[in-house]
């Protein structure tokens, strides 16, 4: 049985073994990037198929009768086309809750990395500022404590959830965001009761039509002119154009984000090119701690062996059971 693994490249540059996965079928075709033109040619006579986020299409799949098992290797499936490969009895897994302590590590980071203006601290020093103080210290840029302050969550799941764990031992007052277009109900408040009250909103909810551009020029105006926004969800969350306005405006005090709306950005992207002081951008590393991509490729393994079994697991798209031989 054949296996290919169309962006292998998407696992980080070789600190990570494929040994779990590439043992498990007598052959594998290991691709560090495949381009859209090279997907099918690429996966014709493969029973398996893993990838990150290469676009596998109804029309790939419909030429491609080998095919009989896709693991996707992230949580998010958009690129494949499931209703597809569910019309061809194709079981399509993907990975869960494996990079969940990178991201909250990350989402922490990030908020202290504002709260104590570390990069305009570590950029003074290396402008010789430091060196050039009259006094032992510099405190030119403000430095505000986690402790007492109010973090409100938009979407409460693994990732939210860990946030706030977090939060709460550095002695925060956690608020949770109600789903966008729901109502309020027990401790979810209104995005719109919430957002006046935090002084950090982190984004951990997925992309849909009722998120779509959720943090936009009218909810921005609602929050605290020292309020922080971290986005470690999707991009397409927060409208960078009203963003960077209020970033400008002093609307709010600052946001780091890990995301943008499109991956990896263009040359022109807005956020990558702002050059604000209050702004962190970081290429969408939140998961990419070494032990969780590692416990990626295990899921893949597991998915793997699952299916072989005739037991797939991690099954997205239900109705999906081509056997394995």
């Amino acid at each position: 049985m054949k296996g290919v693994i169309l962006d292998a490249d998407s696992l980080g540059p070789g600190d990570v073994s494929l040994a779990p996965v590439t043992e498990l079928l007598d052959r594998w075709d290991v691709h560090g990037f495949t381009p859209a033109d090279a997907v099918e040619d690429r996966i014709k006579g493969a029973a398996v198929v893993l990838s990150n986020k290469v676009s596998i299409t109804r029309d790939t799949i419909a030429r491609c009768p080998e095919l009989k098992f896709i693991s996707v290797m992230a949580t998010g499936t958009n690129n494949i086309d499931l209703a597809a490969a569910r019309e061809a009895n194709i079981p399509v897994s993907n990975a869960v809750a494996y990079a969940t302590p990178s991201v909250v590590q990350h989402t922490l980071s990030l908020m202290l990395a504002l709260s104590n203006n570390l990069l305009a601290y570590v950029d003074d020093v290396r402008r010789q500022k430091w060196q050039a103080s009259k006094v032992f210290c510099l405190l030119d840029h403000p430095i505000v404590e986690l402790g007492g302050k109010t973090l409100g969550i938009v979407g409460y799941g693994e990732l939210g959830k860990g946030v706030a764990q977090v939060a709460r031992a550095f002695d925060m007052q956690v608020l949770l965001s109600a789903r966008p277009g729901q109502q309020a109900q027990g401790e979810r408040l209104a995005l719109a009761e919430l957002l006046p009250r935090v002084d950090y909103l982190s984004l951990h909810c997925p992309l849909t039509p009722q998120t779509e551009n959720l943090i936009n020029k009218k909810t921005l105006a609602t929050m605290k002119p020292e309020a922080f926004v971290i986005n470690t969800a999707r991009g397409g969350l927060i409208n960078s154009t009203d963003l960077i306005a209020a970033l400008q405006a002093g609307t709010i005090a600052g946001a780091a984000l890990d995301v943008v709306t499109s991956e990896p950005p263009a040359q022109d992207e807005l956020v990558t090119n702002s050059n604000l002081p209050n702004l962190i951008v970081t290429p969408h590393n939140a998961w990419g701690a070494v032990e969780s991509r590692q416990r990626l490729v295990a899921q893949m393994q597991e998915n793997i062996t699952a299916f072989m079994s005739g037991n797939p697991v991690r099954v997205v798209n239900p109705g999906g059971r081509k056997s394995a031989d």
